[in-house]
This record gives structure tokens, sequence and C-alpha cells, in this order.
């Protein structure tokens, strides 16, 4: 017989920025590095002979809880990827849900009928994981073996296991980052010994519990933003730019004496006519929640990305949407080649300065502002980040 853990990869960008990573390779969250010394600690005493995982950062990073401290190789399988999500991998959820709103309900009912544009369908991605997770207990008869994946194949997985259908698959607990399942497999028969156990985990790292997609109760509703593009040869976005810009400073500073509204809007409407992803609106349904500004030459040569303007409307602060406008840029300047975002803060501004360092962002250096010190600020975003697992 061979036991096998199955374990869901750490918090990554799409948990914590709310896009679609389904085959996107993308990055493990501070939080997430967090969880995966959680898990090291649940395993400290239990034997495993082997590791593997899915050929994706995420998961091959989330792995290193066991094998690096057990001395074990990591073994890699590009078939215990993720669900392919096709034309919709690195979009926001709520941006394809305004473009496809009936195909991502057919998504959210586990339909079979669902399939991403070029994309799996979930009869593909149930064949594909159960077949991976069969043949690696094949080859470790009577061994105990670690196998690192995903949300989505880990809960088809574990419904085929367990004899429940497609269409009965909504009744099914979503498991946390870093849950743990044990299969006991014995001649290809599987038993489920237990699954979505995340009891390694407090609250404070719970990826679960501090969102709210998951719960039955519609009064629990987590806002996702999706992204449109200015067009400040309109009056109305100059006005909307303007007015974004001044309560901005006002709110900083408490006095206007050195703000240069043209000059800023001179700035964008320059950057916005060489690349129309300089200037980017947050969408709350029909409404614009901010502005996300963007200087796509600054820092290019140095491989970074850099941040002129984040900024949310009054009536949008506090809801934790500003780390999504993190992803839209991370969205933006990897496929550049960026490895690292910047922006620079105001001393005085603890506010901001405190989102962001709590989002990976660390002081570089200082500039002199308008009135007071402005810190330089940098977030690493290269795939040979290790976070604090090290």
């Amino acid at each position: 017989m061979t036991k096998l853990y199955l374990i869901r990869h750490a918090e990554a960008e799409g948990n914590l920025y709310r896009r679609i990573h389904g085959q996107y390779n993308s990055l493990i969250t501070d939080n997430g590095y967090r969880q995966i010394k959680a898990l090291e600690q649940r395993f400290k005493d239990i034997p495993i002979d082997a590791v593997y995982s899915s050929d994706l950062f995420r998961t091959m990073t989330t792995a290193r809880a066991i094998y690096v401290p057990k001395g074990l190789p990591l073994h890699t399988r590009a078939d215990l990827r993720e669900l392919s999500m096709g034309d919709w991998e690195d979009h926001s959820w709520a941006g394809i849900d305004r473009i496809d709103h009936q195909r991502m309900a057919l998504f959210s009912a586990t339909s079979p009928d669902f399939q991403a544009p070029n994309g799996e369908s979930f009869p593909e991605l149930r064949r594909r994981g159960t077949a991976a997770i069969l043949d690696i207990a094949a080859h470790h008869d009577g061994q105990t073996v670690a196998v690192f994946a995903h949300g989505t194949l880990i809960r088809n997985v574990l419904a085929e296991f367990q004899g429940i259908g497609l269409e009965e698959m909504h009744k099914m607990k979503h498991s946390d980052n870093t849950a743990v399942a044990l299969l006991e497999i014995q001649d290809g028969q599987v038993k489920v010994v237990y699954a979505d156990d995340n009891s390694h985990l407090t609250p404070e790292i719970s990826t679960l519990a501090r969102q709210n997609w998951w719960k039955d109760n519609p009064k629990a509703v987590d806002l996702n933003l999706w992204f449109s593009q200015a067009n400040l040869d309109t009056e109305e976005d100059r006005d909307f730019y303007l007015s974004c810009r001044e309560e901005a400073w006002r709110r900083l500073y408490g006095r206007v004496d050195q703000y240069d509204g043209p000059g800023f809007l001179t700035d964008a409407k320059d950057a916005w006519r060489k690349d129309p992803r300089s200037v980017i609106y947050p969408m709350i349904r029909k409404s614009r929640a901010g502005i996300l500004q963007l200087d796509l030459d600054r820092g290019a040569r140095e491989g970074k990305g850099y941040i002129s303007f984040f900024y949310l409307l009054p009536e949008n602060r506090g809801q934790g949407l500003g780390v999504q406008l993190i992803g839209k840029a991370v969205s933006v300047y990897r496929p550049l080649g960026r490895d690292t975002l910047q922006l620079v803060c105001s001393e005085k501004n603890q506010t901001a300065l405190a989102f962001y360092k709590k989002y990976g962002f660390r002081v570089t250096g200082t500039v002199p502002g308008a009135y007071n010190t402005l810190y330089q600020m940098e977030k690493y975003i290269g795939y040979d980040y290790r976070g604090e697992l090290d």
C-alpha cells in the first residue's frame, strides 16, 4: 500500500491579486512563505520516501517544506499542473466575468461543459490528475509519498476517488493553501483518509480565513476589480484624473501651494499616448475606483517597473482592494522582463507605507519631495525569489 499526502501549494499571486492563474507561472506571496514554514513543521516527524510536484514555481517552492529538510530530490511532472485556463490566463476574475459571464458561471458550477477558450475542460483535468496520482502510487508501493499540486486539480481528483460526479462537486469544500489530504492506495484502489486539513495554519496566515468568496453567505462578498484603460483625450477622463491627483495631494499635505495639476496631467498624457497601459482605471462594476499610472520607460534598463500614481477613491479604501492594483502592475511589467516594481512614498503617509511593506515593498533609499522626504520603495517579482523560506 502507498500512503500519499496530496498537498495544495502555498498562497500564490493569483490567490492574493484575484487573477486567473491556472498554468500561469505565478509566485508565492510573503504570507505563502509563512504557510510553507508551518507546513514544514507539520511534516517534521513524518517519514517521507519521495516528493513530487507540478513543474510550476508555486508548487515546486511549496514542496521545499518537505524535500529540503529531509534531503530528498524533487520530482516534477507537468501532468500535476492546474487546469489550463487558456486565453483567460492572468486576467482578472471580474474582467472575464464581465465579458464572458455565461462561461464563467459554468466554471463556478464545475460544469463538464466548461472550457476556457484554448483551455482545458474539467473531465480532461480529472482524467489527467487521476492518472498522475495512480502512476506515482504504482511506482512507490509500500512507501510514503508527498505530492504537491493545485486546488482545482486536487478537488477534482478527490471527487473522482470518492465517486463524486462533476454535477455534485459544488457541495465539496474548497481547500486552503497548503491544505493536506491523505490517500491510501492499494492495487489502484484509493481510500481518502482525510482531506482539506489546514490544521497547521493559524487564522492569521490562513488564506481562506481572510477571504469570503467560498462562504455560503450572500452578505460575505469579496470585491474583485477589473481594469480599463483611460482615454485622456476626453474631457471627462482628464477631469477625473485631475480630481484624483488633487485629492491625493490635499489628503497627504493639507495644502496645494506646490501642487502642479497641469504638469501631472501632461506627464500622464505623454505616457498614455506612447502606451495606453500607462494609465489604467481599476473598476468596480461600471464605476471607476481609482487610478493606476505606470511609467513604462523609467527604470527599463535596470529591469524595473515604475508606478507613478497608485490611487483609490476615498469610498473604496480600507476594503483590501489595493493589492489588486499591485497585481495589475505585475501583470503589465513581468511580460516586459521587469523583475522589480518601484515607487516613491512620502514619509508622512504612514498608512501607505504600512500597506506597501505588508505586500513586499522595501525601502531602498530617499529622495526630496515637495515638502518632506520621499522613500524609494521596491518589490522584487522575479522567479528566483524565495521570500521568508530561507
